[in-house]
């Protein structure tokens, strides 16, 4: 009975913590596509409205959204550029801001980085580690060569 009660613990535990690295991972995305929107609002609207201005704006936008696409994978790779960008958006941001007295998205931009630094969002894009081991362990058990 025992190993019954086990079986069928181990059969739930699996998809449970898919579905919160997944939706953690859909998080991270969504603000990322967020970011991008309101970037490109606030720097095409408070821009000079010359050419180069709203060519860097519509460049950052396209350069989150294909961060945000690469997020939307799940990887620990994808986590160490968007970790990686982010910082760099950021620290440009708060230059911005330091000199010209321009926020732009940088609100948005510090949001998303502590999303990403949480440790349940970094746990989840390193998933894929806990989620073998724990195939491995549930197997065991399913297969039954772990003593009870």
């Amino acid at each position: 009975m025992a190993r019954t009660v086990t079986t069928a613990a181990a059969r739930r535990a699996l998809p449970a913590a898919r579905i919160g690295s997944n939706a953690l991972v859909a998080l991270v995305s969504r603000l990322l596509f967020a970011q991008a929107g309101a970037s490109a609002a606030v720097s095409i609207g408070y821009s000079r409205r010359n050419v180069h201005s709203v060519l860097v704006a519509v460049l950052i936008a396209v350069v989150i959204c294909g961060l945000a696409g690469l997020v939307r994978s799940g990887g620990h790779v994808a986590w160490l550029v968007a970790v990686s960008f982010e910082s760099g958006f950021v620290a440009a941001g708060l230059f911005r801001f330091a000199y010209f007295r321009y926020l732009g998205g940088t609100l948005l931009a510090l949001i998303t980085l502590g999303t990403l630094l949480h440790p349940a969002v970094a746990r989840a894009f390193a998933g894929w580690r806990r989620d073998t081991e724990h195939s491995a362990v549930a197997g065991a058990v399913l297969a039954g060569d772990r003593a009870s």
